[in-house]
């Protein structure tokens, strides 16, 4: 009698335990798919970024290539290849497909040795105002902080960022409000900032 209390007792254990198992992974199923999807970054070529361009295996062609301001560069076989706003992938793939020509299977790898066309501008009131390269993604706030922060006679709720539009012929002007963001509020008006961005600060 004793042995079948212990096994009735043990089942029901291993049963509430089954269960509450399957509630908590149906509870972090649920979290994941409500989550919001983190966009991956993929770095865009820009005129004035250093390139490192290199074929496995050929020593000849193995080059470091500053992107013209019209945004090509020039390869040995290749030519002329426009690679303005292209990732690193695209790059390669149209190197390997224009080399395919001369040499077999080429391994081709593209690689960014400096992204010195990366560079967004402050002017106004900020300590620091001037030029900046950015070596990773950034945003408002960030850049700010790099300029050493605004003066006291900035105009703080009255920034703005100048970005040129895509058609490349007008540009558009975003709000940012400092005072706004450092207290907590608005955080979605942090934009995160692109090649050629002008942060004005009255």
């Amino acid at each position: 009698m004793i042995l079948k209390n212990n096994l009735f007792w043990l089942l029901l254990y291993l049963v509430v335990g089954i269960a509450n198992a399957v509630e908590t992974t149906d509870k972090i199923s649920t979290t994941m798919d409500i989550a919001t999807p983190v966009q991956q970054y993929v770095y865009s070529i820009n005129p004035g970024d250093i390139l490192n361009v290199s074929v496995w295996n050929e020593e000849k062609l193995t080059r470091e290539l500053r992107v013209l301001p019209d945004g090509t560069i020039n390869f040995p076989l290749a030519g002329k290849l426009i690679v303005i706003g292209k990732s690193f992938t695209e790059v390669q793939s149209e190197l390997k497909h224009k080399l395919s020509e001369y040499i077999t299977e080429p391994e081709v790898n593209v690689s960014v040795k400096s992204p010195e066309g990366n560079v967004v501008y402050v002017i106004g009131q900020v300590q620091r105002p001037g030029n900046y390269i950015m070596y990773k993604p950034m945003n408002v706030m960030q850049l700010l902080s790099h300029a050493g922060g605004l003066t006291p006679f900035a105009s703080e709720n009255n920034i703005v960022v100048l970005r040129k539009a895509h058609d490349g012929e007008q540009s558009i002007a975003l709000k940012f409000e400092y005072g706004e963001i450092e207290d907590g509020n608005q955080l979605d008006k942090n934009h995160r900032l692109e090649n050629g961005d002008v942060i004005v600060v009255p």
